[in-house]
């Protein structure tokens, strides 16, 4: 049976990334999962049929962008300069 998941303070607490190899689970996760809805988004955007629709998964494909930017801030702000793979 496996040890419940740490949190991210806990996770963060354990310094840098060759330490915690749960963070780096945890950041390629996210990346994993912030690129399947990038993808979504991006598919609804090319298939949209007017503009509303348009410029709505078009916010999605931007606000998604951020939020890897903002993983990848995360990531070197906890000392962890490796990209997910």
């Amino acid at each position: 049976m496996r040890p419940p998941p740490l949190s991210v303070e806990e996770l963060l607490a354990r310094g840098p990334m060759e330490e915690a190899p749960e963070l780096r689970l945890l950041f390629h996760r996210l990346n994993n999962q912030l690129g399947i809805i990038l993808a979504h988004a991006e598919l609804l955007e090319s298939k949209a049929t007017d503009e509303m629709s348009r410029a709505r998964a078009a916010q999605v494909v931007s606000s998604v962008l951020e939020a890897m930017g903002t993983a990848k801030e995360i990531r070197r702000a906890a000392g962890t300069a490796v990209e997910p793979q």
